[in-house]
């Protein structure tokens, strides 16, 4: 028997999360992943290296409960919200018998995560403005543990009704968790769920540090819930989950000093995003450009591929999106810096239609 042959057979059938870095390129420009255009510096302060960290250390948690106003007992520290995503199927999906639904276009982990668990996923489709389709999602919930929702959703910017996210809790009260994955929700701070919390125990909310506050090399997200559901979550979480080097960081980035150098950041970016937009809404290869509530837009082209691939060619790395239901034609392009603005909209601009 091979070495192939020992692994589980969906892990031999498995594509693994095709992530900007996976993807690669030999760009000097990358807007493919949604990062932060810019350096942050930090220094270490902690210098305990030959000790093993805490398991959730007490700066970072009490830090962050401070900033989404929850208790520290509502919090869960990770390697970055990937994580988890997948400590929540790990605690409350048996493989072969439980199953996950998501709504595509979006994020791409929930499925890599749950396959790689044995666990079902099911998909429902986004209504044409890539809300939730609410009766659909009912009709598939049976047997479905965990619901994830991507708000603002990746890759196509937008938020998701308030209103069908309460339809959807009380749909899944008691049955399923309903878990809204925020990682961009500083660009749109109003969106947030964490307030339901305290109403919705089958709430859980996702966030990170790799995007509002430019820290996407720390791998650092955090779960927000009940005291209940993070319980759980502590009974499956490895025992040491982030670095020394990374807790000094986090604790130092949601400081209010660190919550603060984000908050302009994010106006920043949304300044950028702006520009952006209205250059791009002027060149003929545009079909057109999509709101968005993030640091990155979704924009559908004349020849998307074609354009994709010149761009690509001139060191211009973007997101292709023409694979994802309903995003044919379809790219996503970060906020970067005004100079790095400019070249997609002179690339573009010269792009023949």
């Amino acid at each position: 028997m091979s070495i192939e042959e020992l692994a589980r057979k969906n892990v031999r059938d498995l594509t693994p999360y095709q992530s900007a870095r996976r993807l690669g390129g030999k760009g000097d420009v990358w807007l493919n992943a949604n990062e932060f255009p810019t350096a942050v510096s930090f220094d270490l302060s902690q210098q305990t290296l030959n000790r093993y960290p805490e398991c959730q250390p007490k700066a970072v948690i009490e830090n962050y409960a401070q900033y989404a106003g929850l208790k520290p007992e509502q919090v869960l520290v990770s390697r970055g919200a990937d994580e988890g995503i997948e400590l929540l199927i790990r605690a409350f999906c048996e493989p072969g018998k439980d199953a996950i639904l998501f709504c595509p276009p979006t994020y791409g982990m929930y499925s890599v995560s749950a396959e790689t668990f044995g666990v079902e996923y099911r998909t429902v489709p986004t209504l044409e403005n890539w809300q939730l389709d609410l009766q659909a999602i009912a009709d598939k919930l049976d047997g479905v543990k965990v619901v994830y929702v991507c708000s603002p959703n990746n890759p196509t910017g937008q938020i998701i009704n308030p209103q069908d996210f309460r339809v959807l809790l009380e749909m899944t009260r008691g049955k399923a968790l309903v878990v809204a994955d925020e990682a961009y929700i500083e660009f749109c701070p109003q969106a947030t769920l964490t307030g339901w919390i305290a109403e919705y125990p089958n709430l859980v909310v996702l966030r990170t540090l790799s995007k509002a506050f430019a820290l996407a090399g720390l791998r650092c997200g955090f779960t927000l819930a009940s005291e209940d559901v993070i319980a759980l979550l502590m009974k499956v979480i490895a025992p040491y989950p982030l670095s020394t080097p990374v807790a000094d960081i986090a604790a130092q980035a949601l400081s209010p000093l660190g919550i603060n150098a984000m908050r302009d950041r994010v106006a920043q970016i949304l300044e950028e995003r702006q520009y952006l937009i209205t250059q791009l809404r002027d060149i003929a290869c545009v079909e057109q450009v999509f709101d968005s509530e993030t640091n990155y837009i979704l924009v559908r082209l004349t020849a998307s591929s074609a354009v994709f691939k010149s761009l690509w060619d001139q060191g211009i790395i973007l997101r292709d999106q023409n694979k994802q239901p309903s995003l044919s034609g379809c790219l996503r392009i970060t906020i970067g810096t005004r100079d790095e603005s400019q070249r997609v909209i002179d690339a573009l601009r010269a792009e023949k239609v």
